[in-house]
């Protein structure tokens, strides 16, 4: 009996082992492709995407609201920050004024069109947010420039930031697959953050904005030992663990299933990358779960790390844009045609 016991035990372990690492898809009522994710808790995540579309839940997943923003059925939403089940900010991509900002306070009952980009030759990839009020969207280069707009008005006014980044080199840009080339990281010495902005095409490389009261945010740039040189490779995505520990990802778009130099991890802040390996083609977007359970995800599949990123092992092969984690209860990923998935 104790014999029977224990592979019985076995079974149940191995059972458990196999279900826990699995994508669950929900059941919401579109086909948009989802680019844009904010995880505000384990029942609130809000996503977004093309032909307008904005969806949320704030029962885990339990039922769907699909949203179609005014005026904005021909908009892609790559990048949505939201704050509880009622605010949240969305950003349009597209040459011209297609780029856009717009926000709720009422779920998503209705929008206001807060932002209209007026440079011709700009084109917005992300938003990040410190807090409800305060956030900042950022554009390809113009004239070897990022271009950077901010509000710490709750959107009322946006303004461009006139603290010059350093220069780009000539085909180094950012990408708008999944909302994560731009990201904020609050310091523990409030009211103090960093930004981090990620590159490539031509270059790879990770820039990091400190904030000072006297100066505003000062840039710096650092090299990467990551994938570059075409048009469709470099860095796709950040994610900080703490103040020192980050990690990186990307490759190349045009082939998912190549996984060279598509990681690296900085234990410095952000000034000195070192490449990692174990990721099984490009990757669009990664999260940390805790400081050491790290989930990445792409068009080919997704993989996971329990140690920091030091081994990974394939958590499935659905087609996945991008991730987003607020504690191993509520972890999710979207992706094409429709596509949100919860992780069990």
């Amino acid at each position: 009996m104790a014999m029977k016991a224990h592979w019985i035990l076995m079974a149940v372990f191995f059972l458990a082992a196999t279900v826990s690492g699995q994508w669950i898809k929900q059941t919401v009522n579109t086909t948009a492709s989802f680019r844009g994710l904010s995880v505000v808790s384990e029942k609130i995540i809000w996503a977004s995407g093309t032909g307008g579309t904005v969806i949320r839940t704030i029962d885990g997943g339990k039922s769907w609201n699909v949203i179609t923003v005014p005026g904005a059925e021909k908009l892609d939403f790559r990048d949505i920050e939201a704050f509880d089940a009622n605010t949240a900010y969305i950003l349009s991509i597209g040459n011209g004024d297609s780029s856009r900002i717009y926000k709720t306070i009422d779920g998503g009952k209705t929008w206001k069109l807060q932002f209209k980009n007026t440079n011709e030759k700009a084109f917005f990839d992300a938003i990040a947010c410190l807090n409800r009020d305060s956030c900042i969207a950022m554009s390809d280069p113009v004239d070897r420039q990022f271009v950077l707009v901010s509000t710490a008005s709750g959107g009322a006014k946006w303004e461009t930031e006139r603290r010059r980044m350093p220069d780009t080199k000539d085909g180094e840009a950012a990408f708008a697959a999944s909302g994560t080339c731009l990201a904020v990281q609050l310091m523990r010495d409030l009211p103090n953050f960093r930004m981090y902005l990620v590159s490539g095409g031509n270059d790879a490389r990770v820039f990091r904005g400190v904030s000072t009261l006297e100066a505003g945010l000062l840039w710096q740039v650092f090299d990467t030992p990551m994938s570059r040189g075409t048009s469709g490779s470099g860095i796709f995505s950040i994610a900080m663990a703490d103040a020192k520990n980050g990690v990186i990802v990307g490759g190349n778009y045009e082939k998912p299933n190549e996984a060279i130099d598509n990681l690296a991890f900085t234990t410095d802040g952000g000034k000195t990358w070192e490449l990692g390996t174990g990721l099984t083609g490009y990757r669009s977007g990664v999260t940390y779960i805790d400081k050491n359970t790290i989930v990445a995800v792409g068009t080919n599949g997704s993989d996971i790390s329990r140690d920091g990123g030091k081994t990974w092992k394939i958590l499935g092969k659905e087609d996945l844009n991008a991730v987003q984690a607020k504690g191993k209860k509520a972890v999710w990923a979207v992706g094409p045609k429709g596509g949100v998935y919860k992780m069990k």
